[in-house]
């Protein structure tokens, strides 16, 4: 098997073309420590060497898992976490946030949990509105001097606040963010609308998130049949759209395409998700060995013409069918914001 390699937009790193998101490997999902750690090396030597975590999966133990699978290879990992939520269950603001007091302890806790003396692509997990953008920067540009991350970007942030930060960081002359990571799936392709365009104009690389758009994409879930034990519809009611018409819709023409093109649906959807050039890499999230070997089948799979066309006549180009998994929304939705003071 051979998985190509990219440049990570203009940081010199290269990456492969899938990457594992190893959020269900922990309490999150897989709580079989050992299967945990085969299954990261398993990944590392099938030629995948970008892993995406976060402090705040699973309160840390995630980022401690992958520091302990990758002990002892940590030079051919190209490591990935993030920073923004809370870890942990406490309502303390200052331990949360895009701050520089809160960046200062989070890459510091990172470091520690995943054994590591730095991070090659530290990503501010969500936009902080109480936060001014410039601070962020500032202080991500600090830790590159110090050396602790190699680089950093965002993730899943709108096409505007990806542009306030790097005008932040060229005003001071400090580094603007290199990556992005959106949530994109051929059920969800807003970013298609304006933050892809925006991460080509500033040369970013971009790594996504849930391209089988949370399991959709497996055709695993019926409208006839409840949803399989363990699958997130079934472990997450209340975070997943199970009564989306449009989607089952929208599945049941996208199987019939797989079929045409003879390949299984799930494949048919990671693939897509890089064939876009504006796209790094895609993350695969599989919570077994088994779910590994499976999206290990697509590591050199490439769609044709044809069959990219005929996806686009089932979602169109720059369409989420659910606006929430965009997995963002701006605050000045909320209500507060809507109303003036009386």
């Amino acid at each position: 098997m051979t998985i190509e390699q990219r440049p990570l937009g203009r940081t010199g790193i290269h990456v492969s073309r899938f990457g594992l998101g190893a959020m269900v490997l922990g309490a999150w999902g897989n709580r079989d420590r050992a299967a945990c750690l085969r299954i990261i090396n398993k990944t590392l030597d099938a030629g995948i060497n970008l892993i995406d975590t976060a402090d705040m999966y699973a309160d840390g133990e995630n980022e401690e898992i992958v520091g302990e699978a990758i002990t002892g290879r940590r030079d051919d990992v190209v490591l990935c976490t993030k920073f923004h939520y809370a870890v942990g269950d406490h309502d303390d603001p200052n331990r949360r946030g895009n701050s520089r007091r809160w960046i200062r302890q989070a890459v510091d806790d990172s470091l520690r949990r995943l054994g590591t003396d730095r991070i090659d692509l530290y990503q501010v997990h969500r936009p902080d509105p109480t936060t001014d953008i410039a601070e962020t920067v500032a202080a991500l540009d600090d830790l590159i001097t110090a050396g602790k991350i190699l680089a950093w970007g965002t993730s899943t942030f709108p096409a505007e606040q990806i542009v306030l930060a790097h005008w932040a960081a060229e005003r001071r002359g400090q580094v603007g963010p290199h990556t992005e990571q959106p949530p994109y799936s051929i059920l969800s392709r807003g970013i298609e609308r304006d933050v892809l365009p925006i991460t080509e104009r500033f040369g970013m690389g971009v790594v996504v998130w849930s391209p089988l758009s949370g399991g959709w994409l497996t055709g695993k879930y019926s409208r006839s049949s409840p949803p399989p034990a363990g699958s997130r519809a079934a472990t997450d009611p209340e975070h997943f759209d199970g009564g989306n018409e449009a989607k089952f819709d929208a599945v049941e023409q996208l199987s019939a395409i797989a079929a045409e093109a003879g390949v299984s649906l799930t494949h048919m959807a990671i693939a897509w998700c890089v064939e876009h050039p504006a796209v790094t890499t895609a993350l695969i999230g599989p919570k077994t060995e088994q779910q590994l070997d499976d999206l290990l089948g697509a590591a050199e799979l490439r769609l044709d013409a044809d069959t990219l066309d005929a996806i686009d006549t089932v979602v169109a180009p720059g369409i989420d069918i659910n606006p929430a998994d965009a997995g963002w929304t701006s605050p000045g939705l909320s209500a507060s914001r809507r109303r003036r003071p009386r």
